[in-house]
């Protein structure tokens, strides 16, 4: 596939059930897909444009997804907050949706695409999401890819005492408060090791706001996160080609969330990058890209996770 084949991002909605759920696509329908899943109350503009040409320049058909409740997709504000202590613990008391509808609102972008079959790859929320889709829809799953996430494992679920502040700290509302915000919760829970480029990442903030920021969705997606039964035992079962990728220094899920995914998942390879906190350094993209593209060639020849 030419560079030029990847130059432009289709927008679209896919028409879910009731929702609409918000993806944009590069690259060139003949490729094979390859579906990338955000992290919890962030947008598909955290998988930055130029990351995006690295998998399509890898020979991937690339697409990203707004979550429900975040970005350009339905936001049910209607359905109001679930409570704290429900919503930290796991109580599935007034609990609005679930992972595995998650996991169908995924399913139904590429059921709108006419994609029968895709590689996956998520980070935080966006991994347990593809572990959900490769558990409840592994016929829809070529390969998957979960990044700095967990398998619902409660003792890889409580994250650094500063790292949790700084997540449950709301937003501001207007555009300096809310880049002010965006940069300490970067210097928290980001990889100190790799400095990001300040200008690329308040041009993905100032994005993020004007797309729409909505705390209360976040709320609702970080309870059906801890709703979910430990996905381990059903993933012990998946034959899905399995790629984890986690960082050292990551203190808002520990590395033995990465650890633990790898050791249930049957075949799984797991790369752990030093100085790598809770983000996607821009240092690394070349080698995510590497990773992810040498684990999908696993379901190109042959298919069976220990391949």
């Amino acid at each position: 596939m030419s560079t030029g084949e990847t130059a432009l991002l289709e927008p679209g909605r896919a028409v879910v059930g009731d929702l609409e759920i918000a993806f944009d696509v590069r690259g060139n329908p003949d490729d094979p897909a390859l579906l990338l899943v955000p992290g919890l109350g962030t947008q598909r503009v955290y998988w930055d444009e130029p990351l995006l040409d690295l998998f399509a320049d890898r020979g991937f058909r690339v697409i990203r997804i707004d979550n429900r409740d975040a970005g350009e997709s339905t936001v049910l504000d209607h359905l109001g907050t679930p409570g704290l202590v429900p919503r930290m613990l796991g109580i599935p008391v007034g609990l609005r949706y679930t992972m595995s509808d998650m996991a169908a609102d995924a399913i139904g972008v590429l059921d709108h695409l006419g994609i029968e079959r895709a590689h996956v790859a998520g980070f935080s929320m966006g991994g347990m999401i593809v572990q959900t889709m490769a558990v409840e829809h592994p016929e829809r799953v070529l390969s998957m890819c979960s990044i700095m996430s967990r398998t619902g494992r409660f003792s890889d679920s409580l994250p650094g005492g500063r790292q949790l502040l700084a997540l449950l700290r709301p937003a501001p509302t207007d555009i300096d408060g809310f880049l002010t915000h965006t940069e300490a919760l970067g210097a928290v829970i980001g990889s100190a090791a790799f400095p990001q480029d300040e200008d690329r990442m308040r041009r993905i903030a100032v994005q993020a706001f004007e797309r729409g920021i909505h705390p209360e969705g976040t709320a609702r997606q970080l309870h059906a996160i801890n709703a979910q039964k430990d996905r381990s035992r059903a993933l012990r079962k998946s034959t899905v080609p399995t790629l984890v990728i986690h960082g050292a220094a990551d203190r808002l899920v520990f590395p033995r969330g990465g650890r633990h995914t790898a050791k249930v998942v049957p075949g799984a390879r797991l790369r752990i990058f030093d100085g790598m906190a809770h983000d996607l350094p821009e240092q690394l993209w070349t080698r995510f890209a590497d990773e992810i593209t040498s684990n999908a060639a696993r379901a190109a020849h042959g298919g069976r996770a220990g391949a």
